[in-house]
């Protein structure tokens, strides 16, 4: 078996969604056979590319010139599939270059044991909306899609206590947010197909905003540093803007995010 790094190494220059998810699958599959076999593989130091392969579709813009649509019509609905299919193949991504991006930070192999399972995940969730996208009649790369999500990855590209804080703890955690709504909006549109995925993707998605917690927490132990604090400066240092409410205060308790963590960077005190 190749080394973890090399086979992150492997997803990130492979440009295709549904070719980089199926080696993804195919990888993490290998690793966790491996794990339950009481191996503990090789990690390795590949080094991953700046930015990973993408296909030639979707076109990449600023967030800001991204059309929006009416989410209450078909093509709205169509463009919310396409965007988090978007997001999942991006999440691939980051998961897959968290673990060879920072392969010189010495981690129990538990922590690569989340993420490999996070990045599986990932890639179930990206080939459950492209499967939803075709029986609409249209495909991931159809339309235009944000440029923004690398953002927070070549950010923190030296700085793994960050990647983690912006990465699962912000943009993941922003999921957890809006996901209910999403449902809602689909439940309506009685999509029983869209309603099964999205109800896939916010159950696994709380476990990567966890690991997320878990391992941030860890690194502030190892350096006697105080949670809250630390992530408040991170994000501040490499979130470009506020925290946006309505926060979703259960599910990011669940994965181990408290209140205190994110109120103070959202421009104002909590709601009482």
């Amino acid at each position: 078996m190749i080394t973890l790094t090399q086979m992150a190494v492997n997803v990130l220059t492979t440009a295709d969604g549904r070719a980089k998810t199926a080696l993804s699958r195919t990888y993490a599959a290998q690793w966790h056979a491996a794990r339950a076999a009481n191996e503990i593989p090789q990690i390795g130091d590949a080094t991953p590319p700046d930015m990973p392969a993408r296909p030639d579709q979707p076109a990449l813009l600023s967030p800001r010139d991204v059309p929006r649509r009416k989410p209450g019509t078909p093509a709205g609905r169509i463009a919310i599939l396409h965007a988090v299919a978007h997001i999942e193949l991006n999440a691939v991504d980051l998961h897959w270059d968290l673990i060879a991006r920072f392969s010189d930070t010495p981690m129990p192999i538990g922590y690569y044991d989340d993420w490999v399972k996070a990045a599986d995940e990932e890639s179930k969730h990206f080939n459950l909306m492209c499967d939803c996208l075709e029986v609409h009649g249209s495909y991931y790369g159809a339309l235009d899609a944000h440029a923004g999500m690398w953002r927070a990855a070549q950010d923190t590209a030296t700085d793994l206590m960050g990647r983690l804080a912006v990465v699962p703890m912000v943009l993941e955690a922003r999921g957890l947010d809006v996901t209910p709504g999403m449902i809602k909006l689909f439940k309506q549109a009685k999509d029983t197909q869209a309603i099964a995925a999205l109800d896939i993707i916010y159950a696994e998605e709380v476990h990567h905003v966890a690991y997320g917690s878990k391992w941030f927490n860890f690194l502030c132990g190892r350096h006697d540093l105080d949670p809250t604090g630390v992530f408040h400066n991170l994000v501040r240092k490499y979130f470009h803007s506020d925290l946006k409410p309505p926060f979703n205060e259960e599910k990011r308790a669940e994965a181990g995010i408290p209140p205190d963590f994110y109120w103070p960077l959202a421009g104002g005190p909590p709601p009482h």
